[in-house]
């Protein structure tokens, strides 16, 4: 049966910003697509600095109060993304209308949020416990919320934002690079994020210095945002001091069908964050038919083990560097990886995993 559902988010995507919270407009379309209504209330502006940010909260917080007011009672579920600020908001219809809410908890709202101040953590504490389902992105995370907040396994499951595999497919290797503009006899290493110091990008830029060395026709590509100007100056400087601006390139951040063919194009994708949720971006790679390296941390050390990718120490940019290698000069690491990569995005098919979310509403409206 179709529902009426209302998606509280504070990340969304707009044209002007493609990749700002993707996946949670994914979501919302694969909803969409059987039949349910949807309301979005979401944050779709993902630039920082202190007026700015506090603007765009407060107008958020006002429209949300705005549709309480008027709309609240129409829904039978609000689905928050990330646990604070978002699910506070999503229980303020259970609390006026009655209206039940379940809220995913995407890694940094756990690992960094809930972690600023005892308040934060009682506040996230108190959506958690009110929440009639609580959903985590990866096993990890799973772990952390039942232990460290006492949430039953009753109402807790472990669903990722899953992969559009008819998006994230694979390409010609050659055909890709040729579009791309790719030097056909260059081996492409891929990292796709946001450009923040939390990602390991420090490690990744130190780290290529050696598998230049070591593997002259390396290159190295960056896609995503740049919202900390400082910071990304950082890194060019650090990129400079190594000598590698010849072969170290940054790109803005892409639409996901731009993604996949730079995806396939890469010999090595590499996610070397200090923290990790679920490591989405991890699964769409594999699903281009692209090996992973990533650190152990977080979701990654679930998603890539098993021979599922390489996992490599975080913040050690010599472990990170002999995890390149090991795909670029090893043919049965590359293969053995591509295969069982290719397994577990099949496994984190979207179409799949928006059956068990309707399930969870339906358990609980």
């Amino acid at each position: 049966m179709a529902k009426r559902i209302l998606v509280i988010s504070n990340m969304y995507p707009t044209e002007e910003n493609k990749t700002f919270g993707i996946f949670v407009k994914n979501q919302v379309m694969a909803l969409e697509a059987l039949g349910n209504q949807v309301d979005v209330i979401a944050i779709t502006d993902p630039k920082n600095g202190k007026f700015r940010v506090l603007k765009k909260y407060i107008q958020w917080f006002l429209q949300t109060l705005v549709n309480l007011g008027f709309y609240g009672k129409k829904y039978d579920v609000v689905h928050a993304h990330y646990v604070f600020p978002s699910g506070m908001l999503a229980r303020f219809y259970k609390k006026m209308w009655k209206t039940p809410y379940v809220v995913t908890a995407h890694g940094g709202d756990i690992d960094r949020m809930a972690k600023k101040n005892q308040r934060i953590r009682n506040w996230t504490e108190m959506i958690l416990r009110d929440a009639d389902h609580v959903i985590a992105v990866g096993d990890a995370l799973y772990e952390e919320i039942h232990r460290d907040y006492k949430i039953g396994s009753d109402k807790l499951s472990i669903l990722n934002m899953g992969v559009n595999r008819t998006v994230f497919k694979a390409h010609s290797k050659l055909e890709a690079r040729a579009d791309l503009g790719i030097d056909s006899r260059k081996k492409p290493v891929l990292f796709v994020g946001n450009i923040i110091r939390e990602k390991g990008l420090n490690e990744l830029v130190s780290a290529f210095k050696s598998v230049k060395e070591r593997q002259p026709d390396a290159e190295l590509y960056l896609i995503g945002a740049s919202r900390n100007q400082a910071y990304r100056q950082e890194l060019a400087n650090l990129i400079t001091e190594n000598d590698l601006t010849s072969v170290v390139f940054f790109k803005q951040p892409l639409p996901q069908t731009q993604l996949a063919k730079w995806m396939s194009a890469a010999e090595v994708f590499v996610l070397p964050s200090h923290l990790e949720g679920f490591g989405l971006v991890a699964v769409e790679a594999m699903s281009c038919l692209t090996p992973v390296v990533g650190t152990d941390v977080g979701g990654l050390s679930y998603l890539l083990k098993d021979g599922n990718g390489i996992l490599v120490k975080p913040k050690d940019s010599d472990s990170l560097a002999d995890g390149i290698i090991e795909v670029l000069n090893n043919e049965k690491t590359k293969e053995k990886l591509i295969r069982n990569g290719e397994k577990k995005a099949s496994e984190n098919d979207a179409r799949q995993l928006i059956l068990k979310l309707l399930e969870i509403y339906d358990t609980i409206s």
